[in-house]
């Protein structure tokens, strides 16, 4: 190990300090089985509670404490359980939109859309590239990770740039700007149906759309692209070339035969995108038209992004499939649609044992009654004046929470229903809520030992420089983290306090009733 290596290794108190987080976070079980122990205990804690009462402000209704364990309960669990899980918001949204990102994946439409982003551009673009490429890749489920972060490494060694600077920009992009994206993703059905499950809670008319953070989502975009940019080429790259040297690799042979492939499948997937456009637009065209509203409004077009997502994910996943050559017939379609059904396995898993958890936790009232009870205390400590403190703590609970489970819908699963109906309780809407989580959710994603993919990185990492280790890793991610938290923190409280909308339709301030 060279001296520079060691120097990175040595144990300073930051590294003492996310040790001691990985040595907790691996005591922790499972995500479905933390899903499990919460169960038992929102069970216990429900009969425990049985017979508190407060009354709900926002409708002047008593709220009483439910108990689980009470035979009727136990009973409406047993004989509702398939209509727990059927009727859970996420399931649906998320079902829909993977049959159609599930076949453009896996027909190779969004790695080769990637590799053509990042090859095309010219070289004084090439950090700005890779860092909005993996902004946007988190449309693309797992892509982001196993095809743009190692073609960057190669394209910034081709282009005479340290290749581990290039890895480090296409990270950050993809785990550290995970919220925020152009389009609408699976991730914003998920999120947006957890948060319309707990807003219930309090007000069970309230709907909460798949768009709920689209234009600050969107807006988030050139922030993170801009800053992991900067980070990258004044800060990473210059500290990696004055460290220990890096060996050339060649890169790969070109493949002639493949990327005509490519490039025919990409032409014949952008005439199927422009085309589902034509139809959209069509249909939204003019008041009467089936995506306008009978006033003119285009609300009936936005509530239609998951349909309208899905179509754009089928047509350009069949025409790239077509095109290179992937799809053959109508049974290959088919296969890897299901096949990318067959990828969130694991979440339906998941899914079901959440659904279960925040079903018991509404018909026990906890959530409620924790929900009163901590506006409250907010309100007798003179918190309820200031939403931008107690939306910037949720950024923050978000960042340290994310250190030890990975999962932003199994940690977003258990805090929405507590911190979305008191939010409201002070006249914050959930929408503004969840855009805050989100914040803090994807901020610290590429520092965390816990992120799935990052012992992948790590070894991507050591092609280059075989003596890195977790030390090198996190050295290298955290002037990113402290970047993107710094910039995205800041501009989420300036778009809170400017009350620009989170998205269409959205409202920054709850008022019950309206």
């Amino acid at each position: 190990m060279t001296d520079t290596t060691a120097a990175q290794e040595k144990p300073t108190r930051l590294l003492r300090f996310l040790n001691a987080v990985e040595r907790v976070g691996n005591m922790l079980p499972d995500p479905v089985s933390l899903f499990i122990i919460s169960i038992i205990i929102v069970m216990v804690l429900s009969a425990l509670l049985q017979g508190t009462t407060s009354v709900n402000p926002a409708t002047g209704e008593p709220v009483a404490a439910v108990s689980l364990l009470d035979s009727a309960q136990v009973r409406r669990l047993f004989m509702e359980l398939p209509q727990v899980l059927t009727s859970f918001p996420p399931l649906g949204i998320v079902l829909v939109v993977i049959i159609g990102s599930g076949l453009a994946e896996r027909s190779g439409f969004f790695a080769a859309a990637l590799k053509g982003l990042v090859r095309a551009v010219p070289k004084p673009l090439l950090t700005l590239t890779i860092v909005f490429a993996g902004v946007q890749a988190n449309i693309a489920s797992d892509a982001g990770y196993v095809v743009l972060i190692p073609l960057a490494a190669v394209v910034f060694a081709s282009a005479g740039r340290h290749p581990v600077a290039g890895l480090s920009a296409a990270f950050a992009g993809v785990a550290g700007g995970f919220a925020a994206n152009f389009a609408i993703t699976p991730g914003d059905g998920i999120l947006s149906g957890m948060t319309q499950a707990a807003a219930a809670l309090i007000d069970k008319s309230y709907k909460v759309e798949i768009t709920a953070n689209w234009y600050f989502l969107s807006a988030l975009v050139p922030i993170y692209t801009i800053v992991g940019t900067l980070v990258c080429e004044r800060i990473v790259e210059p500290r990696l070339n004055a460290g220990a040297p890096w060996t050339p690799v060649a890169p790969p042979l070109a493949d002639a035969a493949q990327d005509g492939r490519e490039a025919r499948g990409l032409r014949l997937a952008g005439i199927c995108f422009l085309m589902v456009v034509a139809l959209i637009a069509w249909l939204a065209w003019a008041p009467g038209a089936p995506l306008r509203g009978d006033d003119g409004s285009f609300e009936p077009l936005f509530r239609s992004m998951v349909a309208i997502m899905f179509l754009v994910f089928l047509a350009c996943g069949l025409g790239y499939g077509v095109g290179a050559g992937v799809i053959k017939s109508d049974k290959d379609a088919v296969s890897l649609a299901s096949k990318g059904v067959g990828d969130i396995s694991a979440y339906l898993v998941l899914v079901f044992f959440a659904s279960v958890f925040v079903a018991l936790f509404t018909w026990s009232n906890m959530g409620t009654l924790l929900a009163i009870s901590g506006a409250e205390t907010l309100k007798g400590a003179g918190l309820d004046g200031t939403p931008v403190v107690l939306l910037f703590s949720v950024i923050l609970l978000a960042m340290m929470c994310d250190m030890l489970i990975g999962s932003a819908s199994a940690k977003w699963a258990i805090l929405a229903p507590i911190l979305v109906p008191m939010f409201m309780l002070l006249g914050i809407a959930p929408e503004a809520t969840q855009a805050a989580y989100r914040v803090g959710d994807s901020t610290t994603n590429m520092l965390t030992p816990f992120m799935s993919y990052f012992p992948l990185i790590l070894v991507m990492a050591r092609k280059y420089m075989p003596d890195y280790g977790i030390g090198s890793m996190v050295a290298l991610m955290l002037p990113y983290t402290v970047s993107f938290f710094l910039a995205s923190g800041a501009f989420f409280v300036l778009w809170y306090s400017l009350g620009i909308p989170f998205g269409p339709g959205v409202e920054n301030v709850y008022v019950p009733g309206r």
